[in-house]
C-alpha cells in the first residue's frame, strides 16, 4: 500500500478532482491538505457532475475515509451547502471528517478580501474574494479561529472578542459598518452544532491508516505556479499547493509519501492576473476555451488558455518530486491540425529554460516546438496503443521535457475515460 500526493503542476484547474476520484476507488483515505473554497474540483461519475470546493474528491467511495485536513481553511456555509448537495444526490457522508485544527473562514474575511482587492485598483491580483487570503493571514498572525473552537462556545466567545474589534476598525477604514458580535457568535455556534459530529482530532486516524499500510491519497488544490513561495508572487494563493506542504497540511511525515502524481492539462490554462507566457489571445485560445469548457468552477470566469508550457511543468516536477504525470483533457486537442509546446522563454535575445521571478517573467516570450495534430477522436481510447501515433509522440515529448513518466491520460470527463499507462508502455 502507498501514500500518494496528487498535486497540480500548472496554474490550477488541471483536473485533480477527476484524478483523485479515479484513484479513490481503491483508496482507504483521502485527505484534502490545503486551500479553501476558492477553487473547485470538478468530478463526473455515476452520481452526476459535482464541483467540490472543500469535500475531498474521494467522497464518492463509501469505503473511503475523507478528511478535510488541518492545512485547509473552511467556510462552514460552503461546506454545509456542499454536503447538502451531495446528500441529495445519494452520496454517503458517513466517512467525512473535519480536522479540529483547520481554520474557519468568517464572513468578515470574505468582506475584507473584496475590499482589499478593490483597493488595489489596477494592481488587482484576481482573487476570488472568498476570504482565503485574510483567513490565512489571521492564521499566521495567530488571530485565527479553528473548527474545534466552534464546538466550545465559551472559548469561541473569548477568541472572537479578541479579533472582532480589530476587524471592525479595518471595516471602518473602508467606510463599512461594523460586524455585530452577538449575531456572528450565534451564527458560529450554529455552525459548530451542525458540524460537531464530524469535527475531530484527525491525527490518530491518519497515523493508524499510514502505519497500517492503508492506501492514502493527499489531495491538493490549485497548482505549483500559484504556490505562495514558489509561484508567480504576488499573483498566488495564500497557501502551499506543493507536495511538501501535504505533510504539514495533512499530518503525515515526509518519509511516508511514496508517490507524487503531478496533474497537468494537455495544454495550459490560468484564472486570475499575473504573467502567463503561453496565453493565446486569438481564435486558437478561444477555441481551446470553448472546446475545453474552460470556465472557472468557482467563479465562472473565462480561463486564459495557451499551449503546453513545458518550462513551467519541469520546474513543478523538481519542486514536487513527481514520480508520475497524469495528463488531462487530451481529447480537447483532437481537432487541431498542429499543436505547440513551449520549450523555453526568450528574454533579451537569449533563450532561458527556467521560470524567472515574476517581474522578469512578465517580459519573456515563449519559444515553441510545433507538433502535428492527430485530428481524430481519442475519447474511446482505453490503452496506450489505442491512441493515435501523433498523440503518443506528443505525450512522449511532454514526458521527456518534464523528466517524468506518464501514468494516466484522461480522454474525457467520465471516470472510465482514462488510459492507464503501464511501465512497459512508458519504457520503464
Amino acid at each position: 500500500m502507498t501514500v500518494t500526493a496528487v498535486v497540480g503542476a500548472q496554474w490550477g484547474d488541471e483536473g485533480k478532482g477527476r484524478v483523485v476520484d479515479y484513484l479513490a476507488q481503491r483508496a482507504d483515505m483521502v485527505i484534502r491538505f490545503q486551500g479553501g473554497d476558492n477553487a473547485g474540483h470538478t468530478v463526473v461519475n455515476e452520481f452526476g457532475t459535482f464541483r467540490l470546493h472543500l469535500v475531498p474528491s474521494g467522497i464518492f467511495n463509501p469505503r473511503t475515509q475523507c478528511i478535510v485536513g488541518t492545512g485547509t481553511v473552511v467556510n462552514p456555509e460552503t461546506l454545509l451547502q456542499e454536503m447538502r448537495e451531495l446528500s441529495e444526490a445519494g452520496v454517503s457522508l458517513d466517512n467525512l471528517w473535519l480536522s479540529e485544527r483547520a481554520h474557519v473562514v468568517f464572513p468578515y474575511h470574505r468582506l475584507l478580501d473584496g475590499l482589499e482587492e478593490e483597493a488595489r485598483g489596477q494592481a488587482q491580483l484576481g482573487t476570488t474574494k472568498r476570504g482565503i487570503g485574510p483567513a490565512y493571514a489571521d492564521k499566521a498572525a495567530r488571530h485565527g479561529i479553528r473548527l474545534g473552537d466552534l464546538i466550545r462556545p465559551d472559548y469561541l466567545r473569548h477568541r472572537l472578542e479578541l479579533v472582532i474589534e480589530r476587524k471592525n476598525r479595518t471595516l471602518a477604514y473602508f467606510g463599512k459598518p461594523p460586524v455585530d458580535f452577538e449575531e456572528l457568535l450565534e451564527q458560529a455556534i450554529a455552525w459548530g452544532e451542525a458540524l460537531a459530529p464530524r469535527i475531530v482530532d484527525t491525527l490518530p486516524m491518519i497515523e493508524e491508516a499510514v502505519r497500517g499500510g492503508k492506501e492514502v491519497l493527499l489531495e491538493g488544490q490549485l497548482g505549483a505556479m500559484r504556490d505562495l513561495d514558489w509561484g508567480i508572487y504576488p499573483y498566488v494563493t495564500s497557501s502551499n499547493p506543493l507536495a511538501g506542504a501535504a505533510c504539514a497540511g495533512a499530518g503525515i511525515p515526509p518519509t511516508a509519501i511514496d508517490r507524487v502524481i503531478g496533474v497537468v492539462k494537455a495544454y495550459s490554462t490560468a484564472v486570475g492576473a499575473g504573467p502567463f507566457p503561453v496565453e493565446l489571445k486569438d481564435e486558437v485560445g478561444e477555441r481551446l476555451r470553448e472546446i475545453g469548457g474552460e470556465y472557472g468552477a468557482t467563479t465562472g470566469r473565462p480561463r486564459r488558455c495557451g499551449w503546453f508550457d513545458a518550462v513551467a511543468v519541469r520546474r513543478s516536477a523538481w519542486l514536487n518530486g513527481f514520480t508520475g504525470l497524469a495528463i488531462t483533457k487530451l481529447d480537447v486537442l483532437d481537432s487541431f491540425p498542429e499543436i505547440k509546446i513551449c520549450v523555453g522563454y526568450r528574454l533579451d535575445g537569449e533563450v532561458i529554460k527556467h521560470v524567472p521571478d515574476t517581474p522578469v517573467l512578465e517580459q519573456v516570450t515563449p519559444v515553441y516546438e510545433t507538433w502535428p495534430g492527430w485530428q481524430t477522436s481519442t475519447r474511446d481510447a482505453r490503452t496506450w496503443d489505442d491512441l493515435p501515433e501523433a498523440a503518443r509522440a506528443y505525450l512522449n515529448r511532454i514526458s521527456e521535457l518534464a523528466g517524468v513518466p506518464i501514468q494516466y491520460i484522461s480522454v474525457g470527463p467520465e471516470r472510465d475515460q482514462l488510459v492507464v499507462v503501464s511501465e512497459e508502455e512508458r519504457g520503464a
